[in-house]
């Protein structure tokens, strides 16, 4: 199963993010852990500075802009 985690604040953009995440995954019918962190301390830990961060099985993918559906399930398959 595949552990997506979307970084950010909470700001329009994360939460576009995190509705595209979960869209795509509804969209290939596979099992995937959804993770939403809007913790400012947390996001620190990984080392990120620009937000909103798309991050499938801890690897960093998309960051500092709006992750599209499309992209997120090429990143998927």
């Amino acid at each position: 199963m595949k552990k997506i985690k979307v970084l950010g604040p909470g700001c329009p953009k994360c939460k576009t993010t995190f509705h595209n995440a979960e869209v795509a995954v509804q969209q290939l019918g596979i099992e995937a852990e959804l993770i939403k962190i809007e913790d400012i301390e947390e996001m620190m830990r990984y080392n990120v500075l620009t937000t909103p961060v798309l991050m499938i099985d801890d690897v960093v993918k998309i960051k500092g802009r709006i992750a599209q559906i499309d992209e997120i399930k090429e990143l998927l398959k």
